[in-house]
């Protein structure tokens, strides 16, 4: 607790969760351990990198839209020190949950997502990047025919089988489980971030925030 006081008096982020994102919908904040947080709902099952959350000093619990251009920028700007440093660590977890808000290829850009995770780990996180990394070719209309290409040139997954499930939303219960968590904890932007501490919510973060911030959070 003395921690946390001592964090959310040094950047003042307690009153930051409005600012920054890109906009949705909802509202609020809960403080809770993390087991009953409901941004942690089901996360276990969640993309994670890093340790398990009960083995974790430290959680990230992202919520983010692969259509999001706020989220491109943090994913360029802060997620490479945040694996590399915090992750590296192996006392720190980021786990990346789903938050479809902002334009509507991130719809069937999310159920393809889930629908290789099931497949495979590593294929979903570079599933993640090339969607970050190539946003602005990305439409409605090519979504899916170029998650297939992707897959099937960079990955070993059954591209089409991906794309299969994501047209028939075969796995649109994660997704939707993603939504409802983002929903029930106050989420109303992307990127929006939960973050824990020793197995206590510390606070929230939205936005395309520097590294600092995580660092100051949950380094050391």
């Amino acid at each position: 607790m003395e921690h946390r006081r001592a964090f959310l008096a040094s950047v003042g982020l307690a009153a930051s969760g409005a600012l920054a994102g890109c906009l949705g919908r909802g509202g609020g904040r809960s403080e809770t351990d993390l087991d009953a947080h409901p941004a942690a709902a089901g996360a276990t099952d969640e993309p994670r990198l890093g340790p398990p959350l009960d083995e974790a000093r430290g959680v990230i619990v992202a919520f983010e839209d692969p259509s999001c251009t706020t989220c491109r920028r943090f994913e360029r700007t802060t997620f490479p020190r945040i694996e590399s440093d915090l992750v590296g660590s192996g006392e720190v977890a980021f786990v990346y949950r789903l938050f479809p808000i902002v334009f509507p290829w991130g719809k069937p850009a999310a159920q393809a997502l889930e629908a290789t995770y099931d497949r495979s780990a590593e294929a979903f996180w570079a599933l993640k990047a090339h969607y970050y990394a190539e946003q602005d070719a990305f439409g409605s209309g090519n979504v899916l025919d170029r998650t297939e290409a992707f897959l099937a040139r960079e990955t070993d997954v059954d591209a089409a089988g991906v794309v299969a499930d994501a047209r028939e939303e075969r796995f649109d219960d994660r997704v939707q489980e993603d939504v409802r968590a983002a929903e029930e904890a106050g989420a109303s932007a992307t990127p929006t971030f939960y973050l824990f501490r020793d197995g206590a919510f510390l606070t929230r973060a939205v936005g395309a925030k520097d590294y600092a911030v995580f660092e100051r959070a949950l380094g050391g």
